[in-house]
């Protein structure tokens, strides 16, 4: 019997390609809480990791999960959990210490409505804001935005990438329709999956925190092997030694940290365009809400609809932002949350008027493909 690391194509739900991404990317460590709408993620991955060698704890709380993983990965492991708004909320304290310890880790944000309990079944994607300022103090995330079954898979893939690659946490921001729906998946063989390895510290007079020139990402000691360092959240030096009174010290760890995601955001950042070209209206779009998009432009090419779809949401792609607005008189905005990335929009595009959003919360209802089309309609009127 073909096994699913052998690859192929599959009818797989969101939430299941997830988990076979996480584990083609060597994920073999997940801590986490059962949480709608991200439970199918916890209860595959717990499936599946001991049959690979793996490690799957149920944890108390999102607290106690987050931290777990952070500790896994200094372990050696890769490591994820998955969650939801609330959940979220309760990790932000950790991902900001994650952060700080550049500490390599993913953490899956399938968003529903809130705030608070909210709506747990149903779908939002008002957790934008909070991915990227959710903890406190000056700090870059990497989070990516997945629309399909497939980006399910492949996204996840990526997100473990680029947090190998850069030591820093990263969030997948999906959302429950595309936890939840079912589609056809091509799944390559797990072996051919392109990975990026951790850079290990190979002499032991490689600072863990530093030293590492316009890159800004230094090796990754291994630990158990002689290597003695401190992991601590608070200000400290290249070799991790705390220094919580020195102005010169916490400038240069907290500049060294955000750069180097910011000196590297045209690397990071990946979008799909769509008749960019040829198009009157402009329509960006990220996560579900996308795919009324496609349908829209589908259903209407008389209206010559350009779409920039975001695949990063976070570093956020300015250059493409404005690209776009150099293009068209209007941009339309839809998003199931009331205009979290419309401000992101308006300050990129450097336009203070001739944005048009459209937003819908409450229900879980998608903004439909005719809701798209006719606001282009009337901005172009």
């Amino acid at each position: 019997m073909k096994t699913l690391e052998e690859g192929g194509r599959l009818f797989l739900q969101g939430g299941i390609a997830c988990s076979e991404g996480a584990i083609a990317a060597g994920c073999r460590f997940y801590a986490g809480y059962p949480i709608t709408p991200a439970s199918e993620i916890a209860e595959r991955m717990a499936e599946r990791l001991p049959t690979l060698g793996g490690t799957f704890l149920q944890m108390e709380d999102e607290i106690a999960s987050i931290c777990s993983i952070i500790g896994a990965s200094w372990g050696g492991v890769k490591s994820m959990t998955a969650t939801s708004g609330p959940g979220f909320s309760l990790m932000q304290e950790s991902i900001g210490y994650a952060c700080m310890t550049e500490t390599p880790i993913l953490v899956v944000d399938v968003q529903r409505a809130g705030p608070s309990t909210g709506q747990a079944t149903k779908c939002a994607t008002g957790d934008l804001m909070q991915a990227r300022w959710g903890t406190h103090g000056d700090h870059e995330v990497v989070a990516l935005s997945p629309n399909s079954v497939q980006e399910m898979f492949d996204l996840t893939v990526r997100a473990f990438n680029l947090s190998e690659q850069y030591r820093v946490p990263v969030i997948l921001l999906a959302d429950e329709i595309v936890a939840h729906m079912r589609e056809t998946v091509d799944v390559p063989p797990f072996e051919r999956i392109e990975l990026t390895s951790r850079r290990r510290a190979s002499r032991r007079d490689e600072p863990p925190f530093g030293g590492v020139g316009d890159e800004g990402v230094p090796p990754m000691p291994p630990l158990g092997e002689g290597y003695h360092i401190m992991v601590t959240g608070s200000t400290h030096d290249e070799w991790g030694l705390r220094s919580t009174g020195d102005p010169e010290i916490h400038r240069k760890l907290v500049s060294r940290l955000v750069n180097k995601i910011r000196r590297h955001a045209e690397e990071i950042t990946d979008n799909e365009e769509q008749n960019i070209e040829d198009c009157r209206v402009g329509v960006v779009s990220y996560g579900c809400v996308s795919r009324s998009v496609y349908e829209a432009m589908r259903r209407h090419p008389e209206l010559r609809i350009g779409h920039l779809r975001l695949k990063t949401i976070w570093p956020f792609p300015e250059k493409a932002i404005r690209a776009l607005a150099e293009r068209v008189k209007t941009i339309v905005i839809p998003e199931m949350n009331l205009k979290q990335i419309y401000f992101e929009v308006q300050r990129a595009s450097g336009r203070e008027s001739d944005l048009a959003p459209i937003n819908k919360i409450g229900g879980g209802l998608i903004i439909t493909p005719e809701e798209i089309a006719s606001k282009v309609k009337e901005v172009s009127s």
